[in-house]
């Protein structure tokens, strides 16, 4: 065998991979993400329940990257869940805020032309005028 390749040794059995090809998973079939189907479903809930699609998000984009692949689903899951998030957040202030003002309006209507002083309620409860 070294006859065919005098002064260097011969190729071994196991070539080096094509240039650009994607490494084998450590982990699973080799070429399959094991973490795209949770991306997927991580992208479904987010609409649903934000908290629960941005924590499914992160660990579908952990198991991917555990495995050498990207995993856009998961990381739009990710965006997409901070983003309603911090909506849900301010809508929720918001609705705060109107209630407590529509509260306080509501308290100054029924105080109108009434003395300063505390009242009973006939439906329970007291009510103070200022």
């Amino acid at each position: 065998m070294t006859d065919q390749y005098p002064g260097a040794t011969p190729p071994a059995n196991n070539p080096a991979p094509a240039y650009g090809a994607a490494p084998a998973a450590p982990y699973g079939a080799p070429g399959v993400d094991p973490g795209r189907t949770m991306g997927i479903i991580a992208l479904v809930a987010v609409f649903f329940i934000s908290i629960l699609g941005l924590i499914l998000g992160y660990v579908a984009r952990s198991t991917s990257k555990k495995a050498g692949f990207q995993n856009t689903p998961a990381k739009i899951a990710i965006i997409l869940g901070w983003i309603f998030l911090v909506l849900g957040i301010i809508g929720t202030i918001i609705v705060i805020i109107v209630l407590a003002t529509a509260g306080a309006g509501a308290l100054n209507e029924l105080c109108q032309g009434m003395p300063a002083g505390e009242y009973e309620l006939t439906t329970g409860g007291t009510i103070t005028c200022p």
